[in-house]
Parts: structure tokens; sequence; C-alpha cells
């Protein structure tokens, strides 16, 4: 299996077990923040979509000039580095809004990453530099690993909003 191999499966697989885990978190609870008040699961699940198209995107293909239909400026910044989450459900996009972008992020990568050569994933990302990562290969792997935090604070939102453990 090649490096572009293994690391789309990674992807795949970091997506499937975010996916499990919303399967298992009734809509009516994404905008629901427990009472320490730090974020809630409609704002994860966004800041997912929007650090997927930044780190697995933008930073291995460049923007593209199409880009704001896959995913607006407004819901960037909503849900991009440095916003904060606030209760409010009429502040956001539906569950199902978000989801889509979610989704229509996630498809992108898997169809746009997947032609890149072996040679692509050792060139530099774009700017500006990102402490977690070098090259177009670090900024996928870290869209992966950055995933799995986002999921683990979803399963944590889960229980302190009363659900059972998964697992």
């Amino acid at each position: 299996m090649s490096d572009l191999e293994s690391l789309l499966r990674d992807i795949r697989t970091a997506r499937i077990y975010t996916k499990d885990m919303l399967g298992h978190v009734d809509e009516k609870d994404w905008f629901r923040m427990p009472a320490e008040g730090v974020t809630h699961i409609g704002w994860q699940v966004g800041h997912l979509g929007v650090a997927q198209y930044g780190l697995a995107l933008k930073r291995v293909r460049d923007e593209k000039a199409d880009d704001a239909q896959l995913i607006s400026p407004e819901f960037r910044k909503l849900f991009g580095k440095g916003s904060t989450p606030v209760p409010d459900p009429a502040k956001y996009p539906t569950p199902q809004e978000i989801r889509a972008v979610f989704d229509r992020v996630h498809q992108q990568v898997l169809d746009g990453t997947g032609v890149l050569s072996e040679e692509m994933l050792d060139e530099a990302t774009g700017e500006p530099p990102h402490p977690m990562f070098k090259t177009k290969r670090g900024a996928l792997q870290w869209s992966v690993q950055h995933e799995f935090i986002h999921v683990g604070q979803i399963g944590l939102l889960r229980r302190l909003l009363g659900a059972t453990p998964l697992r």
C-alpha cells in the first residue's frame, strides 16, 4: 500500500468513526452545552468541516475559485479557528446543513487527494506555516489526528448530556 493509499484509508477511517459517533446523538442535542458551557456538537461538526477543508484541501491543492460553493466564507468564520461556540441554535445552520458541508468537504478531499503522486505529498504546504507539519503529507496526516481529537470531544459531550457509553 502506498503512503497516499494509507493516508486516504486513515481519512476514511476517521470519518467512519466520527459518523458512527454522530449516529448516536439526537439532533435536538446538537446545540446543547453541558453546564460547563464550553462547546457543543454542532460546533464540533462544523469545525471538522472547516478544518478538513483547510488542512486537506486548501493546504494541499490551494484555494479554488469555486470553493465558496463547497464551504462558504460565512461557514468558515462561524466554525473556524478562533470562533466561539454559543448555545443558540438560531445562530447556526441546521444540523442537516452542517452535516451537508461536513460530508461535501470530505468527499472533495477523497476525490481530489487520490490524484496526488507520492512526490507531491512531500511538497511544502501553502502559507502560513503550521506548527504540526510542513508538507502535504503532514497536512493530510494532521487532518486525521485533528478529527480524532474532535470526535473524542463529541464523545465526551454525549456523556455530559446523559448518553451512555458506546463501547
